[in-house]
């Protein structure tokens, strides 16, 4: 990742300039929290063994993610690609991809995946992988993505749908977080302390990013309530 963080903030940040030279508008915000979820991506991480894998866990799964989705980095890269051949070829990828940013299927491939990989004896033997980190990363993203609901999707998820499934992610993610604190991951020996602090920031920080997340679904709501009303209060 501290190699990918740098490539995908420079790639947005040129499709951006590449948008405002053509006198495109685009929210000065977005950038910002696209690089900060770059940079959240490669945070270092402080403390004992576990509790610095569980600071890199909550950084690259959960804030990293939810920085970058509220960017719409889809959105920009369809609009800043030229009509055409490359637009319509990732357009039917998107299409493609579809199914796993179904919210229940991205649930089970990130709070999922994270149940296999603390239960089993997975942790202890790729804990220091790249590809962990990877996987980590790119269910994390699916997942906000699928939740947020904000660039184009073929077959979008209602708020209802968005929602129940956050609160059942977010409980099986607490549950975990938990369950670390009593258990160590098998083939483990971090020490008590070290095991405790990890569990809870996974614990906490869980629910900074869930909350982040309802506030996402709950301002879209909003927002799509408003666009109804003013459309029913509109004369014919």
């Amino acid at each position: 990742m501290t190699a990918l963080a740098p490539l995908l903030a420079a790639l947005y940040l040129a499709a951006v300039v590449r948008l405002r030279r053509r006198g495109d508008a685009w929210p000065g915000w977005r950038p910002a929290s696209f690089v900060l979820g770059c940079a959240a991506a490669v945070v270092p991480a402080p403390g004992g063994t576990f509790t610095a894998h569980m600071v890199q866990h909550v950084a690259l799964g959960m804030i990293a993610p939810l920085l970058l989705v509220t960017a719409r980095p889809v959105t920009l890269l369809l609009r800043a690609l030229p009509a055409g051949g490359a637009r319509r070829t990732f357009v039917t990828m998107t299409r493609c991809a579809a199914v796993l940013v179904f919210p229940p299927v991205a649930a089970v491939l990130d709070v999922g995946g994270l149940w296999v990989l603390y239960r089993t004896d997975l942790f202890a033997a790729a804990h220091h992988s790249w590809l962990m980190s990877l996987h980590v990363f790119t269910a994390g993203v699916l997942f906000s993505s699928a939740v947020c609901g904000l660039d184009p999707l073929r077959h979008r998820a209602s708020f209802t749908l968005r929602a129940t499934t956050l609160i059942a992610a977010g409980a099986a993610h607490a549950v975990l977080a938990k369950s670390l604190w009593a258990t160590p991951p098998p083939g483990t020996a971090f020490s008590p302390a070290d095991l405790h602090t990890g569990a809870e920031v996974m614990y906490y920080g869980g629910d900074l990013a869930e909350i982040g997340l309802a506030v996402v679904i709950a301002t879209g709501w909003y927002a799509a309530s408003g666009r109804r009303l003013r459309r029913s209060a509109a004369p014919a």
